[in-house]
């Protein structure tokens, strides 16, 4: 059932590029290119859960627990590696 789902999406996938194309007004593309965002935006957003005290409490106690043991990277090390990425 999985692999026929995915041939469906990725079928769909095709028609829609190919119905995409042949779109010549840029408003409606404008209006597609928004509502695309939009949709994955509201996605992304759906996925996030708020955290529990014990989560939050954990992460400040880590947290502290790297900086007395010296785990942690200034922001001009940072910013170093970060010129070193391209």
């Amino acid at each position: 059932m999985l692999n026929n789902g995915l041939m469906n999406i990725e079928a769909k996938k095709l028609s829609l590029i190919q119905e995409l194309l042949k779109i010549d007004n840029e408003n409606i593309i404008n209006a597609f290119e928004s509502l695309l965002h939009k949709s994955k935006y509201d996605h992304f957003e759906d996925g996030i859960k708020p955290m529990t005290i014990k989560q939050f409490n954990d992460e400040i106690d880590q947290a502290i627990d790297d900086e007395k043991n010296n785990r942690l990277i200034s922001n001009e090390a940072l910013k170093q590696k970060i010129k070193k990425w391209n």
